[in-house]
């Protein structure tokens, strides 16, 4: 079992907390992790969660020379934030450039997420990127809180508990649908202190940052908010690709399309740039959506 000690009340604090996976003495042919969660208000374990620990746990089975590229999972049953998680690895390959592992995440004997993540050791080669767009500055925006504040003071808890510091571009839709259905937005994130210089920790934690409003460019499209009466979403599914070195605790741009939505599923993409420009890593997730009165 994990540590019992209570996660630290700080946001930076537990998410570091939460991201420090510990090993469990019942091995076998797998290598196991266990992890604990931080609270959620629906008391179901944040899917961003599990992404970063899931690639914390197979991080560790390969060696210091390759590092994480590329990650595809599925998310397969609710977690429950107020349970540990046990993380089991499988060496599937270690070849001479890439090595590749498969992760399963475990509570009370049954999966609740599965990835596959890849590994190379970096080496010279092609190098190209899509442009950043032109928006405006992170200091030329009110911060989100300021936003959520003012039109739902209660709210407000629902964004200083996150480790994170986000400014949308366009205002959020947290409480109201945006003016115009456009299937896009951008929004400036961080962490809002200083995160340790580790390269591994700042890759666990952008991993954790990505599933955090992706989702929205569906709901713009479609002129909804996240306080539509009997809306239901869900993550299915959740892919991302690193492609250089990032930090987290600097400011990042997250721009974000949809492509399509139909029926009950909605995909939406993803690409994390660093302030100066440079493309850190692409995003893609598929959620299940539930509108009432939906056509």
């Amino acid at each position: 079992m994990t540590d019992a000690t209570p996660l630290p009340a700080d946001p930076i604090d537990s998410l570091l907390a939460v991201l420090d996976l510990t090993g469990s003495e019942a091995r076998t042919s797998e290598d196991i992790f266990v992890g604990r969660s931080q609270p959620m208000p629906l008391g179901r374990v944040y899917g961003g969660q599990v992404l970063a620990q899931s690639i914390v746990a197979a991080e560790r089975t390969v060696g210091t020379d390759r590092t994480a590229h590329s990650m595809h999972g599925y998310f397969l049953r609710p977690g429950d934030a107020s349970q540990p998680i046990t993380f089991s690895v499988d060496r599937i390959h270690d070849g001479r450039s890439f090595s590749t592992r498969r992760t399963q995440a475990f509570q009370n004997g049954v999966p609740i997420f599965s990835m596959i993540s890849s590994f190379e050791i970096d080496a010279p080669g092609l190098d190209h990127q899509t442009p950043m767009p032109d928006v405006p500055a992170p200091e030329e925006l009110p911060d989100d809180i300021e936003r959520l504040a003012a039109m739902h003071p209660h709210s407000q808890r629902l964004l200083t508990e996150r480790p994170v510091e986000m400014r949308h571009i366009s205002p959020a839709i947290y409480a109201e649908a945006a003016d115009e259905q456009l299937p896009s937005q951008a929004v400036w994130m961080r962490t809002p202190r200083h995160l340790p210089d580790d390269p591994a920790i700042h890759r666990a934690a952008l991993v954790y940052l990505t599933d955090m409003s992706i989702q929205e460019s569906i709901l713009r499209a479609h002129g909804i908010s996240w306080a539509t009466p009997g809306l239901k979403v869900a993550s299915l599914d959740h892919a991302m690709w690193w492609h250089r070195d990032g930090r987290v605790d600097e400011w990042m741009l997250y721009v974000q399309e949809s492509p399509s939505a139909r029926g009950g599923r909605g995909l939406a993409q993803g690409r994390i740039y660093s302030r100066d420009g440079v493309l850190i890593a692409s995003v893609a997730q598929e959620i299940m959506i539930r509108v009432p009165d939906a056509d």
